[in-house]
């Protein structure tokens, strides 16, 4: 388990190890829940007062951390609730703690409360790996109540990245399905009525083939207030893992971005064929014999090169180069297996000691690993 947290110093974000210190948090219950979950997590020992009213110098005895949580200090129904006219009390009645941390050196930092009611984010994972992950996408993980990943976001250090959230597994592969679309859009809008913060973590982006459209159509229908993070899609990233620009001066000024997942038909064979560019397709390796096939057909050369990139960003990422006419029989020789994304273009020849890798490809023997 991870002993660090992040913490906001006058608008600056720092990282803090918090094993074995103790950390006062002040602001009411549901403003500070995330930040008392995260801290907690993190290894700190804990304390909590709802209202200005509850604190007393002797609190920051041994504290090497105070965390105010901004514009939520005050609760009409805690003990030692004032304020004009009935308002909420402000920042500035935490002055009395500020003062005593600033007499005594006790770093102090500011968070924003906890949102009250259940909501969506659609967050996009990138290519899979923690540190391609947007600083939004890190906040929202942070704040969530509940996280529904599957196998393509950075799930790995999820326990770290969303302390004490309720980590729930809806990820599929290729050809098994164990929690179909419309049972995670369900537990999406059941957690979220449950007044949860709820992350749906994608890999890529949560547009691009990531069925995003579709969740946030249904938490709307459902009356969920949803917001979407983007991600770096991996139709760019995976092939920029390996070398290869989608575009370059003078070769590609196109990339047309298609899913695998469904045999194109012929007409959209020929329309590809024609446009030229750069051809990504994501999710291609189980219809690759269909994608060659087809794109051969519609008059594409046998020559054109092909990149099979697989595991992007991962320690086990290996890039397959060969031909549009023996990029079945090169993807059978080298096991090339999904995730993976397949780069069909002359950008391919971008691609690290490209000449060396194709010739050591096309000369293995069929079964080779």
């Amino acid at each position: 388990m991870s002993t660090a947290a992040g913490i906001n110093v006058n608008g600056i974000e720092l990282t803090l190890d918090c094993a074995g210190l103790t950390v006062l948090i002040a602001g009411t219950t549901t403003a500070a829940r995330h930040t008392v979950r995260r801290y907690t997590a993190g290894g700190a020992t804990v304390r909590r007062i709802a209202t200005p009213a509850q604190f007393q110098p002797r609190l920051l005895d041994a504290v090497s951390l105070a965390v105010v949580m901004d514009g939520a200090t005050a609760d009409r129904t805690m003990p030692g609730y004032s304020g004009a006219g009935g308002a909420p009390l402000g920042e500035q009645d935490w002055e009395p703690l500020r003062a005593a941390c600033r007499e005594r050196r006790i770093l102090t930092a500011s968070e924003e409360p906890a949102t009250t009611g259940g909501r969506v984010t659609l967050i996009g994972g990138g290519p899979g790996v923690e540190d391609l992950l947007t600083v939004r996408a890190k906040q929202a993980l942070r704040e969530a109540d509940v996280v529904l990943y599957d196998r393509l976001g950075p799930y790995r250090t999820l326990p770290q990245l969303a302390p004490g959230a309720e980590l729930i597994d809806v990820g599929k592969t290729p050809g098994h399905h164990p929690v179909s679309q419309a049972e995670i859009e369900k537990l999406m809008v059941a957690k979220a009525r449950e007044g949860k913060h709820v992350v749906r973590l994608k890999g890529g982006d949560p547009f691009v083939f990531g069925r995003g459209g579709e969740e946030v159509n249904t938490c709307l229908a459902e009356g969920i207030p949803v917001t979407t993070v983007p991600g770096i899609s991996s139709s760019i990233a995976v092939p920029a893992a390996a070398g290869i620009p989608v575009t370059y001066r003078g070769v590609a000024h196109a990339f047309t971005v298609i899913s695998g997942h469904q045999p194109l038909i012929d007409t959209e064979f020929e329309a590809l064929a024609k446009l030229g560019g750069t051809i990504v397709v994501l999710m291609g390796i189980g219809t690759l014999p269909q994608l060659t096939s087809g794109l051969r057909k519609a008059g594409l050369a046998s020559s054109v090169p092909v990149a099979i990139v697989e595991k992007g960003y991962s320690p086990e990422q290996r890039t397959t180069v060969t031909t549009l006419g023996d990029a079945v029989t090169a993807a059978g020789r080298a096991r090339c297996a999904s995730p993976a994304v397949v780069v069909i273009g002359e950008v391919v020849r971008q691609h690290r000691d490209f000449s060396a890798t194709l010739e050591h490809v096309l000369a293995q023997p069929l079964g080779a690993s």
